[in-house]
């Protein structure tokens, strides 16, 4: 009977950490390894899903956007006699913000931001060459008259690019055209 006795004994006073026991120490660590690597991975989980998102977010405000803010080739000429650079821009079935434009020629760019009811420097609408800025609202177009000589450019422009601001994200260029019409032989 003490053999019983002395064997729950034992049973009840079970010591974890006894040098006696050296297959749990292997079972804990196991199970800490475990618990560090989920924790490792949920961190990774979370930065990774918050950076994805902020990029995610951006291209979905440009998604879908690229035919449908582009330049009116049929307004778009440079008037050789005034130094005058004639553009149009037409949007679609879209909101846009603004417009990036950028000018180029001979090595030098100018560019600005179209945006509703601004004064912008060396630019006017057409034909009302009102100087407070008109912006082309959603399925339309605007026409615009930059002066090159008052901007610092001594001949006619080599480029013109349109990037849309949508959100306050900026697209990538939707539209370009690098050869123009004279104006005066169009009227």
């Amino acid at each position: 009977m003490i053999d019983r006795r002395q064997k729950n004994l034992e049973f009840f006073s079970y010591n974890l950490f006894s040098k006696d026991r050296k297959g749990v120490s292997g079972v804990i660590t196991m199970v800490l390894l475990i618990l560090l690597v989920v924790a490792v991975v949920g961190i990774v989980w979370v930065v990774v899903t918050n950076l994805i998102g902020e990029e995610i977010e951006q291209t979905e405000s440009c998604f879908g956007i690229f035919d449908k803010v582009k330049l009116g080739t049929g307004y778009t000429c440079y008037n050789s006699s005034s130094g005058d650079f004639q553009f149009s821009i037409n949007v679609g079935d879209i909101e846009i913000d603004e417009v990036l434009v950028s000018i180029s020629s001979e090595g030098t760019t100018s560019g600005f931001n179209l945006v509703d009811n601004e004064l912008i420097a060396n630019l006017r609408n057409y034909p009302s060459d009102t100087a407070i800025i008109i912006f082309p609202g959603k399925n339309s177009g605007r026409t615009y008259v930059f002066n090159m000589s008052g901007a610092g450019f001594s001949g006619s422009p080599d480029s013109i690019e349109i990037a849309p601001i949508v959100g306050r994200k900026q697209c990538g260029v939707t539209d370009s055209l690098s050869e123009f019409d004279d104006c005066q032989l169009l009227s």
